[in-house]
């Protein structure tokens, strides 16, 4: 409109006036028209018109809006060049842009230099620089500029709330819970969102009674629960899996004519998908559409993200063409979704073919989605298709974490190529991808299969000299190995050691022993450990019995391969069990 009478003035000869430029030029800001708002500025100055500072902070304004804080800088530095002082309204503009755009340091900049200028901050300011450093976590400096703000006066009910806010997100109720004392201790008033982060804080904390006790308190002072307060209830409770009760406050919501927003719908589909209710959100979702609801990606991945938990996979690609149907184009969830359960389900060929389609429409999987489809092919001991995988994880730009590592190494285990698995763990430690316990589990495994104890000793001297503490997991492939090989001194060491660290074996280490003693002869030994294990209160499963049925057999005419005491040696002090504990 003003645009419009822009132009017939000049049409008519008439030329604009600074004011008119200045009222027009903010108009096409306000539209989000940054190009015509320049162009605009541009006839200004070119018809004698000088640039004044409502036009350049207006234009700031624009800049900030696009994410172009670069050029709100420089129009900024430009016109402090030309003389023009800014004003509390160009810093506020400058200030919230630039904590918008992830530079909150220039941010605190333009405030301390505004206060040098002489130019009082305002509340607003002091908002925009606490919400942007808590965006860039760095809670010391939002913490220290609260605080200065809270002692002179100038923090208000806004102020608390931003606050509130980041403590209630990560379920920090006892931080959350001083935070509001010291608010209404120093006069102000809580709001609805106030309340609302409240009551957020005890949801994420999974404490559903705290927070129905603070939605009964805000009634009490009179205050009116929203879409919010509602929505955020809901989803608590399907968080905590009470999905009758979700239910519940949603009809409640409906019943107290509060108008559910696209956000509480998602978290009704989102929430039933989650506690594998997912066929119930189909037609949970006609009924919203048909009152208004318009689904989003989001939406749809919810459903299938529920199909693809429950193993549904036929239903999955059944919401998938229907988000097509519905001109809704899948985005990078809805595929990397879809790959880890086909890659679950066994089903590479689909798995592929949805990262071929991802790929022809120019996505990119995440790393996760990699990892998944390497898993895949690893576990159909398919290592060629999985390094391939491997390569091209890395030729996209990405860098493989410690599950693809672990799933190659464990790959390459399974099909007895333990040189490719040890050649992954040099690139691991390379690369600066760390090894959990799992990489070192699996390797000792893995060579301890092939019987290389000097390589299986090694790595456990790493992994220990790393802090990384042995597992159930852990213990029980030594034992088996040790036993396997004969090592039974050495294997008697890691049980000692597992008694003081107070680790009870498990039926699998208690198997391996019967079996090892059994194989060498040593029956009444097999014996007395089959009886500790049943004093300790494990049950013996069928390999337990196996093995001693077996192993009486075994042992009365069959020849024991032995182990030189030269080696049983060596292997001890490899694995630090030469006196009496591992570590």
């Amino acid at each position: 409109m003003a645009g419009e009478l822009l132009g017939k003035m000049k049409d008519r000869g008439w030329v604009p006036s600074e004011g008119t430029f200045t009222t027009v030029i903010g108009a096409f800001v306000k539209q989000g028209n940054l190009a015509e708002a320049l162009r605009l500025k541009d006839e200004m100055l070119s018809s004698g018109r000088q640039l004044n500072l409502v036009v350049a902070t207006s234009l700031m304004k624009g800049y900030c809006k696009q994410g172009d804080i670069d050029q709100a800088l420089n129009l900024y530095n430009k016109i402090k060049e030309d003389g023009l002082a800014p004003n509390q309204v160009t810093y506020a503009v400058l200030i919230e842009g630039c904590c918008r755009n992830q530079n909150v340091k220039k941010a605190y900049e333009l405030y301390e230099e505004m206060k040098i200028m002489d130019i009082q901050p305002t509340v607003f300011n002091v908002n925009s620089l606490i919400r942007g450093f808590l965006e860039a976590s760095s809670l010391n400096e939002a913490s220290n500029l609260f605080d200065k703000a809270v002692e002179s006066g100038i923090a208000n009910v806004f102020t608390y709330n931003i606050f509130l806010n980041h403590f209630s997100k990560d379920g920090k109720v006892k931080e959350a819970c001083s935070l509001w004392k010291r608010m209404v201790a120093n006069g102000q008033v809580p709001s609805n969102v106030s309340y609302n982060n409240m009551i957020l804080a005890y949801c994420r904390a999974g404490n559903m009674d705290m927070a129905h006790t603070v939605f009964s308190k805000m009634l009490e002072q009179g205050l009116k629960p929203n879409a919010i307060t509602y929505s955020t209830l809901i989803d608590g409770h399907f968080r905590e899996g009470d999905a009758e009760r979700a239910l519940d406050i949603f009809d409640e919501m409906i019943g107290v004519h509060i108008a559910p927003s696209d956000y509480t719908f998602n978290i009704m589909i989102n929430g039933l998908s989650r506690v594998g209710r997912t066929s119930q959100t189909r037609d949970m979702l006609k009924v919203f559409v048909d009152g208004g609801f318009v689904a989003t990606c989001m939406t749809y991945n919810s459903i299938i993200n529920g199909y693809v938990k429950e193993g549904a996979m036929n239903s999955a690609m059944g919401v998938y063409k229907e988000m097509h149907e519905n001109g809704i184009s899948p985005n990078v969830v809805t595929y990397t979704t879809l790959v880890n359960g086909f890659c679950k389900s066994n089903n590479m060929d689909l798995a592929l073919k949805m990262h071929h389609e991802m790929k022809s429409k120019g996505l990119q999987l995440d790393v996760t989605a990699f990892s998944a489809l390497i898993e895949g092919f690893c576990k159909k001991q398919d290592m060629v298709r999985a390094c391939e995988l491997f390569s091209e994880l890395q030729q996209v730009g990405l860098s493989p974490n410690e599950f693809v590592y672990n799933s190659l190494i464990r790959g390459f285990r399974n099909a007895n190529n333990m040189e490719a698995a040890k050649d992954l763990h040099k690139k691991m430690i390379k690369e600066g991808v760390p090894c959990d316990i799992q990489v070192y589990t699996t390797l000792m495994d893995g060579f301890l299969r092939e019987s290389k104890l000097h390589l299986a000793s090694d790595l456990y001297s790493e992994m220990l000299s790393k802090g990384i503490v042995p597992d159930m997991v852990t213990y029980t492939v030594l034992l088996n190995g040790l036993c396997s090989k004969g090592h039974l001194e050495s294997a008697y060491k890691v049980l000692e050691e597992m008694d003081r660290k107070g680790i009870t074996p498990n039926v699998l280490i208690y198997n391996a022993l019967i079996a090892g003693n059994f194989r060498y002869g040593n029956l009444e030994e097999a014996l007395r450990l089959h009886n500790e294990m049943l004093d300790r209160g494990l049950v013996p499963d069928d390999a337990t019995y196996d093995v001693l049925v077996n192993g009486k057999v075994k042992a009365k005419g069959e020849d024991l391969y032995g182990v030189s005491s030269k080696e049983e040696a060596t292997w001890c002090g490899g694995f630090g069990l030469s006196g009496d504990a591992i570590v």
